[in-house]
């Protein structure tokens, strides 16, 4: 049986880790894709489109979608990228949207869910609040690429942390080179 996910995109640049991880999950999992009006604007402005996946597609603001439900069952969520304000909802059981209803209901089924929040620098109010989602169950991945793998393009910064999220979802990937050590 094909896992099942869902892939919330937030109003934060970055629309390029949200594009390739439904590129690689839409493969071989089932996926639901919810994307916030911002996240659109923003992801139009970046070049980057969240159409023609073979995937259900639910309006944020349509709160009676299966997966607003604890009995919908499904294997986790990424919120990519995470805005501020989406991790402040979230952080605080806010869940005025279907993306942060998901993931409330994420976090009290215990399933997982991760939080690839992408802003910087990070004020004290951003870092309680993924204290706060992290002691609630999150997993907080800021888009945050190695260069042990030497990249040469974007693409391979992207892939490095798209590979990481996929990791944490527990689906197979060789999008990035893994740390082998290194002995000097």
């Amino acid at each position: 049986m094909k896992k099942e996910f869902v892939v919330g995109v937030t109003g934060a640049s970055g629309a390029i880790y949200a594009r390739r991880l439904l590129e690689v999950l839409c493969k071989d999992a089932r996926v639901h894709i919810i994307v916030s009006d911002v996240a659109r604007q923003i992801a139009t402005y970046e070049g980057v489109s969240f159409e023609g996946f073979h995937a259900t597609y639910h309006a944020n603001d349509k709160l009676f979608a299966s997966i607003a439900s604890g009995s919908h069952r499904y294997d986790g969520m990424v919120v990519i990228p995470c805005s501020s304000k989406t991790l402040a909802a979230i952080a605080n059981g806010y869940s005025d949207n279907l993306i942060t209803r998901t993931a409330d209901v994420c976090l009290k089924e215990h399933r997982t869910c991760i939080l690839v929040t992408r802003e910087m620098p990070l004020s004290k109010i951003h870092l309680k609040n993924m204290l706060a989602a992290g002691e609630a169950g999150a997993t907080i991945m800021p888009a945050s690429p190695g260069f042990y793998n030497k990249p040469e393009k974007i693409d391979d910064l992207v892939d490095m942390v798209v590979a990481r999220v996929l990791d944490h979802l527990g689906m197979e990937n060789n999008l990035a080179q893994r740390w082998g050590g290194y002995d000097a």
